[in-house]
């Protein structure tokens, strides 16, 4: 009859209404944020974490410098600069003020770390194209390229500020030298690498033993190949191949990170640093990964428009110091 049919309608439709919701929640749990005028694309977490570890593999710096994850692009790091005093005092002796430790802040500058494959509508329908493992290899490959550059020299300005960005680095020791500065050692060659070793250990022990315990070598593929040819007095050559897999090859004892966007050797520039840069530089990662499904703007194609927010700043810089090509 014809409430029967009414009550079996109401509940079909209750039925369905709560489906819809199921769905939508599973939808929720699966995806991190995501916009677009085309029509948001559900980024999965677990694509979020595997750009974010190959990014990792990749990127030299982000290897060995200290990266935080942040909520906001406000962050900042207070920083210990030492200046606090001490006294030897005997049981009854009167006690006197001592210096009050100083503190520098430590703001890493903002930028958006952007990659945009893309793919031909029939590749996607193609079920021998494995189109997760191409998006996420190379919005990683793209992120990383792109994050290096900045890490090492990027300008501050939408962008990370790079170690080697900072103010103009000195000569000036670090007891007397402002924070916020990098020290350097002159290569002896107005534009050159050294003639000598001994050079280089200038430039090992310009660095307190603290940081040289976590220290290494950062620098590009053309003055690594220099570094190589380098001998002790003994003819010994000072670069020494890993003895174990895995384990980096070394320079005078302490391990060589390769940057590719290092400078090359010229007059004034900085192609080589040496030191600690866990201690010496911070990356900060806004949290969460945005991507956008681009079906509209090229026809027969689908652009993953995928970025992240990443700042960087030098964190300590007595923790890092530089090789500058020069006479002194």
């Amino acid at each position: 009859n014809d409430h029967e049919r009414q009550q079996k309608a109401a509940v079909a439709a209750k039925q369905l209404e709560a489906k819809n919701r199921d769905d939508r929640e599973t939808r929720a749990t699966q995806t991190v944020t995501s916009t677009g005028s085309a029509g948001g694309f559900a980024l999965p977490e677990i694509i979020e974490r595997q750009i974010a570890r190959l990014s990792v593999d990749i990127s030299p710096i982000r290897q060995i410098a200290t990266v935080r994850t942040v909520g906001s692009p406000d962050y900042k790091e207070l920083f210990d600069i030492n200046g606090a005093g001490f006294e030897w005092v005997g049981e009854t002796d009167t006690r006197a003020q001592t210096n009050t430790p100083n503190l520098a802040e430590v703001a890493p500058t903002f930028g958006m770390a952007s990659a945009k494959p893309q793919a031909s509508e029939e590749s996607l329908d193609d079920l021998f194209f494995d189109v997760e493992n191409w998006l996420i290899s190379s919005a990683a490959e793209a992120i990383a390229q792109g994050e290096g550059a900045a890490f090492v020299g990027g300008d501050g300005t939408k962008k990370p500020t790079g170690f080697l960005a900072g103010p103009t680095p000195v000569t000036t020791v670090d007891a007397s030298r402002a924070f916020g500065t990098l020290q350097y050692i002159a290569s002896g060659q107005a534009a050159a690498l050294p003639t000598s070793a001994d050079i280089f250990y200038d430039l090992v022990y310009s660095l307190r033993a603290r940081y040289r315990n976590n220290a290494r070598w950062v620098t590009n593929k053309m003055v690594l190949s220099a570094l190589r040819k380098y001998k002790d007095t003994s003819n010994q050559y000072l670069w020494q191949p890993a003895l174990t897999a895995g384990q980096p090859a070394t320079f005078m004892g302490y391990g060589i990170t390769e940057a590719e966007d290092m400078p090359a050797v010229a007059a004034n520039a900085f192609p080589l640093a040496f030191g600690d840069f866990r201690e010496g530089y911070l990356i900060a990662d806004r949290v969460g990964m945005r991507i956008t499904r681009d079906e509209i703007t090229t026809p027969g194609f689908v652009k993953f428009y995928v970025r992240k927010r990443v700042g960087g700043k030098l964190r300590n810089t007595q923790a890092i110091k530089l090789l500058k090509v020069a006479a002194s």
